[in-house]
């Protein structure tokens, strides 16, 4: 199955909207959202994007971040709640999902074994670093992109990470 991993969307629509239009082109079947969705669910942009990634409810797994509130879980019909995610890649390792603030590469999360992948979000710039034991992914951010990135995305299925804008242009890509 092709996953669209995604974080820092802050409660933007136009980087939601985008980020739904991403997620039908590619034919993903599952979207990870690393955090930072909906920015302290207070603002109407908040609302507004929840109503938009709620349909898609059964098919987005995601972790809180931290601008995630308790406000923003009644807004969406999906947990939100979940600092650690860990899934299968197919290949061996496994995934460690989470937003970077309080586990990044300086402080895994428990049980991460050599050979295993942290994906974050968190810094909004996109990221690949092979460490000693482990390698460190970030998608950079849908809305708010920094240090001269575009705003965009990753996909894995396969085995195969890839970076991609917004547009569903490839920059960079990571075969296990």
């Amino acid at each position: 199955m092709k996953w669209l991993i995604a974080s820092d969307l802050h409660g933007s629509i136009p980087a939601c909207q985008a980020l739904l239009r991403a997620f039908e082109r590619e034919g993903a079947g599952k979207l990870l959202l690393l955090g930072d969705v909906l920015n302290h669910g207070s603002a109407a942009d908040a609302k507004t994007t929840a109503e938009l990634l709620n349909p898609l409810a059964e098919k987005i797994v995601a972790v809180r971040g931290n601008t995630d509130t308790d406000a923003d879980q009644t807004l969406v019909r999906f947990p939100l709640w979940e600092l650690v995610r860990v899934f299968p890649t197919g290949k061996g390792p496994f995934i460690y999902a989470t937003h970077g603030n309080l586990y990044n590469a300086a402080h895994l999360p428990d049980g991460m074994q050599p050979g295993d992948i942290l994906l974050q979000g968190h810094t909004h710039v996109p990221m690949t670093e092979r460490h000693a034991t482990f390698l460190c992914f970030n998608p950079g951010s849908v809305a708010q992109p920094l240090a001269g990135s575009e705003a965009g995305y990753m996909t894995l299925e396969d085995g195969v990470f890839i970076w991609k804008t917004l547009d569903g242009t490839e920059y960079r890509r990571y075969e296990l």
